[in-house]
């Protein structure tokens, strides 16, 4: 069964690439890892954006749970549909939030959102410190999310659930009789394209802004 569409798998595996360099690179703080860092920025826009206009699988209305739900689920008293499970969809949640927080903490240190109009009464010391303290929290979650996204992995895994092979094909083998018969609507890849070329303007924009 299909679950998953092409720019929802692009986008979780090259945020895989972009963390990991990330984190190579976050020793030093220039060059690389502030490109790095844009890429990673662009990508998140591209995700959250299709959070809201993409595939029913990768709305974020068709997969947040409620705490109430979520519970249910990891006691076996609540089904899941296709796609993210109630917990899963937490860790997505946390994932790109975290990621995203990151991002911005990490372009204000670098000094990208200097000569936007108005920033410079906003980006005071004192919020330059809190985003120092912030850039370091993120920093040190986001390895525990990592590592936690990997036990869920290896959890289905050992319970005949391969997470990993249905984010690279798109399909996922082995379905309960709930989710086969769920009716999953697929948005369409080029509309994915228009996306990713807007907020990848945005992200060239905002450079463009710096460079003044």
């Amino acid at each position: 069964m299909k679950v998953w569409d092409l720019p929802t798998r692009l986008y979780h595996w090259l945020q895989a690439v972009l963390f990991i360099g990330l984190a190579a690179t976050g020793f030093n703080g220039e060059g690389p890892h502030i490109y790095l860092g844009l890429a990673l920025f662009t990508l998140i826009m591209w995700r959250i954006v299709w959070g809201f206009i993409g595939s029913d699988t990768s709305r974020f209305k068709q997969f947040i749970a409620s705490p109430k739900r979520t519970i249910a689920y990891l006691l076996g008293k609540e089904p899941s549909k296709a796609g993210h499970n109630p917990a899963g969809s937490w860790m997505v949640i946390s994932m790109i939030t975290t990621l995203f927080i990151q991002c911005i903490s990490g372009l204000i240190l670098a000094g990208i959102f200097d000569h936007i109009p108005y920033t410079e009464s906003i980006l005071n010391d004192d919020v330059f410190d809190a985003v120092i303290i912030i850039h370091g929290i993120c920093a040190r979650l986001l390895p525990a999310l990592v590592g936690f996204h990997l036990f869920a992995i290896l959890f289905y895994k050992l319970h005949a659930k391969p997470l990993v092979w249905a984010m690279i094909t798109g399909v996922q083998k082995k379905v309960s009789h709930y989710q086969l018969h769920s009716n999953i609507v697929f948005a369409s890849n080029k509309r994915a394209l228009l996306v990713f070329v807007a907020v990848g303007l945005v992200t060239i924009t905002i450079v463009a802004t710096s460079q003044v």
